[in-house]
């Protein structure tokens, strides 16, 4: 690529003088073309090109399609636990109460409850938190060391039982309490059947208890009789020859189409 650029000015050089050129050498004439001693070293310039591809496909604009990236529950918000709250890029919010981390760092519930952005100054002081409350109107963060909502995912009802005197004195609810309800237990304790313990460690009734649970409760079930196979077989024959001689008489008045004849093989010799 460089030699036509060489020899250029080898041959300006070589028209100009009335000199052979034969002794002469390359570089000495590129020398003395250039106004330089012989005793000076040669300089060349190079042309650096692009090996990067300036317009085309290659090169076209990298926009790809949108990550939907943001918010997906907004405050206040009943989420289930699995519930995507936020996608983000990189750690601009922090999962906070009942909240965790997803590998591509988005934030989801674990809890069932109410969506809340907040802060923790006692965690972090520059920190957003995003955590779900477990009751409606609760706020976050939760106070430390205080008792937790929940235990085994149950939610604590409180319970208002009226106490009643005779009860009380008896021992019994008020249902129970007197003569018939004493009777009424022993009528049921006597129809109860004693549950034992099966396989997997669970108490149920035996396989012959539960099978005779219809003739407890007097159900009755149509007693089953079987028929005469043979009898089935001559009739299933029978209507099987009837419908072949009704599709005979159908396509009676139809004509038949003719075979195609086949070819004869010729072998050539």
């Amino acid at each position: 690529m460089l030699l036509p650029r060489i020899l250029a000015p080898v041959r300006a050089s070589a028209q100009s003088s009335s000199l052979s050129i034969a002794p002469i050498r390359i570089f000495d004439a590129l020398r003395t073309a250039n106004g330089i001693s012989a005793t000076t070293s040669p300089s060349l310039s190079f042309i650096r090109n692009a090996t990067h591809q300036s317009q085309g496909r290659a090169n076209g604009a990298k926009d790809g399609p949108g990550k939907r990236l943001g918010a997906k529950k907004a405050g206040g918000e009943y989420v289930i636990p699995g519930n995507i709250i936020f996608r983000q890029r990189g750690t601009a919010w922090y999962p906070g109460e009942n909240c965790k981390f997803g590998r591509d760092h988005c934030i989801f519930a674990t809890e069932t409850g109410y969506v809340r952005y907040y802060r923790d100054p006692l965690k972090h002081p520059d920190r957003q938190y995003i955590g779900v409350a477990l009751n409606k109107e609760d706020t976050l963060p939760y106070p430390r060391n205080a008792p937790r909502k929940r235990r085994l995912n149950l939610v604590a009802v409180p319970r208002n039982v009226a106490l009643d005197t005779e009860a009380a004195v008896s021992g019994l609810p008020a249902d129970l309490a007197g003569p018939e309800g004493i009777r009424r237990v022993q009528q049921d304790k006597k129809s109860s059947t004693n549950l034992t313990l099966r396989t997997k460690y669970a108490y149920a009734r035996t396989n012959w208890e539960i099978g005779r649970a219809a003739e407890r409760a007097n159900v009755r079930v149509k007693k089953f009789v079987p028929g005469d196979r043979w009898t089935a077989w001559k009739k299933s024959r029978a209507r099987i020859q009837k419908n072949e001689e009704q599709r005979k008489l159908r396509n009676a008045g139809k004509k038949a189409a003719k075979p195609k004849q086949r070819k004869p093989r010729v072998i050539k010799a």
